[in-house]
This record gives structure tokens, sequence and C-alpha cells, in this order.
């Protein structure tokens, strides 16, 4: 599938160790010439830690995609009735926000971003990200995996020795999900394997 021209939002959560990884599938995005709208959470606007600062996360959003991100719940509601996105990605996904998108909660520009995107039956794409994957927050992955118009990039554990529960998106496979998702479809396999 051919990504010119396609609108799609992407949604930053505070999953910082997995900016860099992150930023580097924005560029491929960008240089497919798909127009990439950036959304970004309130933690990722607030959090300075030892992968680095908002204002710099903020910075290279707008410098990769050419846009100013979108950062407050008023300024994401509008996705819904204007509808422009042809999907909306939210990467990466924290299991707080999974935990709060599967039980309705909208308290955040991001997760108000997906409710409104997801009004108008258009796909939902989310990049896994969490250290409790398979413990707490296994049940909102199930409830999401189970629900219309979501779809996941392929996961696994990453560290299964050090952090057993984690999972973690394998971002190189955002682009083939993007276009299974645009196709609404699952891109599979959905559980991969990271080579230690």
């Amino acid at each position: 599938m051919n990504l010119e021209g396609k609108k799609i939002g992407v949604a930053l959560t505070g999953s910082f160790c997995t900016f860099e990884k992150m930023f580097q599938e924005l560029q491929k995005l960008v240089d497919a010439t798909a127009e990439v709208y950036p959304i970004l959470s309130n933690a990722s606007q607030t959090i300075t830690c030892r992968f680095g600062t908002p204002e710099a996360y903020l910075e290279r959003m707008e410098k990769i995609t050419g846009k100013k991100p979108i950062l407050t719940i008023e300024e994401a509601e509008h996705i819904g009735p204007s509808a422009f996105l042809d999907i909306l990605v939210i990467f990466p996904c924290t299991g707080n926000t999974a935990a709060k998108l599967a039980n309705g909660i909208t308290d955040s520009p991001v997760l108000m971003a997906a409710k409104a995107h997801m009004r108008n039956n258009k796909p939902l794409l989310i990049s896994i990200s969490t250290n409790d994957g398979l413990g707490m927050n296994l049940k909102n992955i199930g409830l999401l995996l189970n629900s219309k118009n979501i779809y996941f990039v392929p996961f696994g554990q990453d560290n299964y020795k050090a952090k057993p529960n984690s999972l973690v998106a394998h971002t190189e496979l955002l682009i083939p999900a993007i276009e299974a998702a645009l196709e609404h479809k699952q891109c599979q396999p959905l559980l991969v394997d990271y080579a230690k």
C-alpha cells in the first residue's frame, strides 16, 4: 500500500525508553510522504527523565512532521467532527493509556484524540509498551484486542528474565501494521519473539 497523502495521527504517551525508536519510525512515515499529525499526552509534555526533556520531544516532533503538535483535550476533540485522519496510532501506548482506553476514560489529549477519531469508524492502531502487559494490564489488552476498529503493532516480551510481565511492540513493524489496519486487518503474526 502506498502511504502517500495518508493522514496519520501519531499520539505520543509516556513510555520514554521507546521514544528514540518512535522518532526513527516517524521519520520513515514522513519519508513515505504520509501527512503526520502529532499529539502529545500530558506526561510526554511535562516529564523530564533520563531519556530527555518535554521541550526536546516537542521540538523533534515538530521538526520531523512539520506540524505543531496537538497538546490539549480541546484541540484533540476537533479530530472527531473534522474526521480528517485516515488512522490514529498511539505510539507508544503505555499501560496507563491502554487501561483508560479500555475503560472509556478520556482525560488527556491522546485519549480524547482516540475517542474523537473512533467515532468515525476509522482504525486505531496501538503500539503497546508496558511493564505490566502480562500482569494487571493483560485484561485491558484483551478488551482492546476484541474491540471494533482497534489493531495492534505486533508485540512480544522484551526482557522475560528481568521483566517477565513486560510487553513491547516491534516498532520496526509500524508501517506494515498501519497498512493492514487501513484495510481493517490485524497485522500478523501478532505475537512476535524478541531476539536476544
